[in-house]
């Protein structure tokens, strides 16, 4: 089939900017539907996307519109993220549909920031728009996104300002351009000292200081959140994301709230990154199957948009929720997610083991020093940053160097006598008494091979405020000082470690780290030298919570 293709099409939206796109569409004389990805990467790149195979879905009989969103690249207007996606990405859906090309109906789809466009126009209601397939999408720009647990996600942001959004489209030449270069060749230098960077952000970016300064909840999140949005989605929706994926819980999110609404949604989860989506990390392989090109990614969306858009589905519908369980290295499907059959497995901290059953009668603790000058280095998990795309950094690395430090505490349970199948959200909840000036809880979740590999499965934060501010600035005019913790009364915390589908085998232990930083993920918090106390058994049942699936 041979593919026509149009350049540099303008299209109108409501308050007049043209937004450019390229057409691609078989050489046909009948209408045919239409599918959208509008990206802020640059529309001149692979048509469908990092997953899609573009000219597939073409050659499937489909147009494909790629565009350019609002100020970036070849597109008009002014390039404000978020705001403006639901509204152009509605305008572009009545456009299309009105083509004569176009047979009436259209999908919308694409990856990460393009996920969230195409969720913010469903909510829209546009004419014509009859399915999407947000592929690892987050619930909201906020939570999940800009923060997690309270902490602002440095390592994802910083980088991704500079190297996605200044570097390229955003129409920067000369010294300004040279001076972007030269802070993503700093990025780590940046990261021991972000404000650095803080004059060149404010003239080139200054959306960043915004978020910054607006917490996760805040009003000014809200106007772009497909969370907010749920009940006007009524489109059916194909989710996939990654087991290691730094929007998972967004994307999990959008699968429940979505389909609370009695909307048909279906999930893929799969043991991926947001950029390793192989199958194969540095120091782990899950087999030929895991790898997306294996799955067949574009089949998955072609028979999504055959069924939802020309509604000419053939054979039984997919199952609902199609999970790969690392571990056991296989895929599974299930009924929905939540996956049903589950029951809470709870493993107390008990010295520095993790015991089934009650919490132990004796009452122990644990101080952790917090050093901001030395941070716990970011170790893998579901991250995105800098070397993203070869697994340098994320997903599941070995823990064993970064457990030799003095400021990580280790919680290892008995040596499993049979497999143990964990399928959900995970949990730690901890008593700390923290220092006055604040602390982060951070929590990982490990499988321990008997070779002694530590493999990370998935990993939180939770951040706590200063408890009295002016003892806080008082400690910042000597950041070395060190001093005894602030005497105050232990307080529960929980920090969600992350959703996962993993067997832990026989002969395997299971791991608990809690420390206080996981830099340069998140930001380090305090910026003083801080002890805080980490207290187990008796009044203070510290826990790690586990859904085990029960027959699994």
């Amino acid at each position: 089939m041979r593919i026509v293709v149009d350049h540099d099409l303008k299209i109108p939206m409501r308050d007049g900017s043209l937004l450019s796109a390229d057409l691609y569409r078989p050489e046909t004389s009948e209408a045919v539907p239409v599918l959208i990805r509008r990206t802020p990467y640059g529309k001149s790149g692979s048509p469908g996307g990092a997953s899609v195979d573009g000219p597939r879905l073409v050659r499937s009989g489909y147009a494909l519109l790629v565009q350019d969103v609002r100020g970036r690249f070849a597109s008009g207007g002014t390039f404000e993220p978020y705001w403006n996606e639901a509204a152009d990405g509605a305008d572009t859906v009545a456009w299309a549909v009105a083509q004569p090309w176009c047979d009436g109906s259209a999908g919308l789809f694409g990856r990460s920031y393009e996920a969230m466009a195409a969720l913010l126009a469903a909510a829209e209601g546009p004419p014509g728009l009859a399915a999407i397939a947000p592929h690892v999408a987050g619930s909201g720009f906020d939570e999940g996104w800009t923060r997690q647990g309270g902490a602002f996600q440095l390592g994802f942001v910083l980088y991704w300002v500079l190297y996605d959004l200044l570097l390229s489209g955003a129409g920067l030449t000369g010294p300004e351009l040279a001076e972007v270069a030269d802070a993503v060749d700093r990025i780590d230098d940046l990261y021991r000292n972000p404000d650095a960077a803080a004059d060149l952000l404010d003239r080139l970016a200054p959306f960043y200081r915004q978020w910054r300064e607006h917490p996760g909840g805040d009003p000014y999140w809200r106007r772009a959140a497909p969370r907010e949005s749920y009940p006007a989605i009524n489109v059916p929706v194909l989710n996939l994301t990654g087991w290691y994926d730094i929007f998972i819980a967004g994307a999990l999110e959008n699968y429940r709230g979505i389909r609370e609404q009695g909307v048909a949604t279906t999930l893929v989860v799969g043991p991926w990154s947001h950029c390793v989506t192989g199958g194969i990390f540095p120091q782990r392989r899950y087999g030929l199957a895991a790898d997306e090109q294996h799955l067949d990614v574009t089949a998955l969306h072609l028979d999504h948009f055959d069924r939802h858009v020309r509604r000419r589905g053939s054979g039984a519908a997919p199952g609902p929720v199609r999970l790969f369980l690392t571990g056991a290295d296989e895929w599974r499907t299930f009924p929905h997610w939540p996956v049903p059959g589950t029951e809470e497995y709870v493993l107390h901290l008990d010295g520095r083991g993790l015991t089934p059953g009650s919490a132990p009668e004796a009452s122990g603790s644990d101080l952790i020093r917090h050093d901001p000058a030395d941070p716990v280095p970011t170790t893998g998990g579901a991250t995105a940053l800098p070397g993203q795309f070869t697994g340098g950094d994320c997903g599941p690395l070995d823990q064993r160097e970064v457990e030799l430090r003095a400021d990580v505490l280790c919680f290892t349970g008995a040596e499993l006598t049979d497999p143990l199948t964990v399928v959900g959200d995970t949990a730690l909840t901890v008593f700390v008494t923290a220092d006055a000036a604040g602390a982060d809880v951070t929590g990982k979740l490990v499988d321990v091979h008997p070779d002694g590999r530590a493999e990370l499965l998935c990993d939180g934060i939770r951040r706590l405020e200063p408890a009295a501010a002016v003892g806080a600035a008082e400690r910042r005019q000597d950041p070395g000082a060190g001093a005894a913790p602030a005497p105050c009364e232990p307080v529960e915390v929980t920090v969600r470690l992350g959703a996962i589908g993993h067997v832990f085998r026989a002969g395997h232990r299971i791991r608990l780290e809690i420390a206080a930083s996981n830099a340069p993920r998140f930001d380090v918090h305090p910026l003083v030298v801080a002890h805080h106390t980490v207290h187990q058994g008796g009044d203070h049942p510290s826990r790690l919570r586990l859904p085990r699936l029960v027959g699994g």
